[in-house]
């Protein structure tokens, strides 16, 4: 692969990724209008946009990405970042990624989504797609669905949507993916999962990158359809002070698990990036019992 078609791949990934952002927070935008249940005498809620700029450890420029983020009266709070970055990994971190042991120039580009509903009954969801180049190059990401309240048919609904999307593309990714989900969002300390599951891969290079790619971009599409059809089904709903304090208290548990065990904290802490879009993905309130 000569450096011409590297970097015609690492332009149509991050263009994808911005694309899909902008899309999602339209949707976002749209269902913010819809409400008319509990909260809808307040002003709908709109993306606030910034951008920021990552300098490598020598000065050079590093990238940087756009965070989006909303408080609404739908969502509570949704972050959809998108960053472009690249520089060189710490010789120690380098040591943990594929490809850059013996060199630790890196690029990577990704979307990374967190929704915290204000309404109970609506569930949680984190989606992320990136594109990661080394030595070598491979996507990663996922998503996966947390309800504060055991409503079953949206997880069903949820993963019948992933299922189809992973069996376009290979007989056994959703299998695969659905259980490396399980097995990454649990939280040992606990001994519990985080959610509901949904499909988690890492180091997915196939050898064919355009098909790759594809199901990268069919998972996004996927999340798109499938999200935006379960906050329209419990927005509206009438909700209890039971019910949020039991959603304050998983959200805890998402908490613990975003700062103690998420990978993608992780790298971005590790390679500089932006300290307020790597946490967005915390709620805007949480509680311990």
């Amino acid at each position: 692969m000569n450096e011409s078609d590297i970097a015609a791949r690492k332009t149509t990934a991050s263009l994808w990724f911005e694309n899909l952002r902008d899309r999602i927070c339209d949707c976002c935008e749209a269902i913010e209008d819809e409400l008319r249940g509990p909260l809808h005498e307040r002003a709908a809620g709109r993306f606030t946009r910034s951008s920021w700029t990552r300098m490598g450890d020598d000065g050079a420029d590093g990238g940087g990405g756009l965070m989006a983020v909303m408080r609404g009266r739908v969502f509570e709070k949704i972050g959809v970042n998108v960053s472009t970055v690249h520089g060189r990994f710490s010789p120690e971190f380098a040591r943990e990624i594929e490809g850059a042991e013996n060199d630790p120039r890196f690029w990577a580009s990704g979307i990374s989504l967190v929704a915290h509903p204000f309404n109970p009954h609506v569930p949680a969801v984190h989606l992320n797609t990136r594109f990661l180049v080394t030595t070598r190059e491979w996507f990663g990401g996922g998503t996966d669905l947390t309800p504060m309240l055991p409503f079953e048919q949206d997880a069903r609904l949820f993963h019948e949507a992933l299922e189809r999307t992973c069996d376009r593309h290979g007989h056994d990714y959703y299998t695969r993916y659905r259980k490396w989900c399980d097995e990454y969002f649990f939280l040992p300390h606990r001994g519990e999962a985080r959610g509901a599951g949904g499909i988690f891969f890492d180091g997915f290079a196939s050898g064919n990158w355009d098909a790759d790619f594809a199901f990268v971009r069919d998972v996004g599409r996927a999340f798109l359809d499938v999200y935006p059809r379960l906050v329209r089904a419990h927005m509206n709903e009438h909700w209890t002070e039971a019910e949020r304090e039991r959603q304050l208290v998983r959200r805890g548990r998402y908490v613990e698990f975003n700062l103690l065990h998420d990978r993608g904290t992780r790298f971005g802490l590790k390679t500089g990036g932006n300290v307020d879009a790597i946490l967005m993905s915390l709620p805007p309130e949480a509680r311990w019992p």
